[in-house]
């Protein structure tokens, strides 16, 4: 499987948009797109862009989705397919089954700097669910889903100092965790509203399905 190795930041200034692909960095003054003379769109003629076709709206907002979560077209395609099949609102279908990625997840507890760091650490297999290890990123939870950490010091150790380095999560409704156990529980299914990027997912609708 193919993945990109440029610079994260590069990403968040072509769309324009915090992807908070470096975890807490993202959130301080050494981030590109607070700094103005770097928060515009990578390339050496980037200030003669125009406003784009409608085609490249569409495609913007694709891309800025699939950046955020961490994910390829093919793997992406998969769940617009899953989302034309579910009842329902395609677009927030398609933003919800993303939300539930098991490193997604794991990001959203609080126990990873970065879903590219949560990817890390359920590929590495330092998360159980339901009390078995799962080290597939993409694991698709479920509401009564329980979250643990592998009972090893080095996978606690690793945990932990992530919580101390961010502080205390806000943990979304539809999650809640235990700081004690570091156990986690999904106790709803991800709305639209739990959804932080801003995106417009008609136009990504419209673009998938011509």
């Amino acid at each position: 499987m193919g993945r990109y190795t440029g610079p994260s930041c590069r990403l968040c200034r072509r769309e324009g948009i915090k992807l908070m692909l470096r975890g807490a960095r993202c959130e301080t003054a050494k981030c590109a797109m607070e700094r103005q003379w770097r928060s515009y769109p990578p390339g050496q003629h980037n200030w003669r862009r125009s406003r784009g076709s409608e085609y490249g709206m569409r495609l913007r907002e694709k891309q800025k989705v699939k950046r955020y979560y961490g994910v390829f077209e093919k793997q992406f395609m998969k769940y617009f397919h899953h989302a034309e099949r579910t009842k329902g609102n395609t677009g927030s279908a398609l933003l919800s089954l993303l939300e539930r990625r098991l490193d997604n997840v794991i990001y959203k507890l609080g126990l990873a700097p970065s879903r590219a760091a949560a990817r890390q650490t359920v590929s590495h297999g330092h998360v159980h669910v339901n009390g078995r290890c799962v080290s597939v990123p993409s694991y698709r939870v479920r509401v009564g889903d329980r979250f643990t950490i592998k009972g090893s010091e080095r996978s606690q150790k690793l945990i932990r100092s992530c919580l101390e380095e961010l502080g205390e999560p806000h943990v979304q409704n539809w999650l809640t965790l235990d700081m004690t156990t570091l156990a986690g529980e999904v106790v709803a299914l991800p709305t639209r509203d739990d959804v932080m990027i801003p995106v417009e997912e008609q136009l990504i609708v419209e673009l998938c399905s011509q």
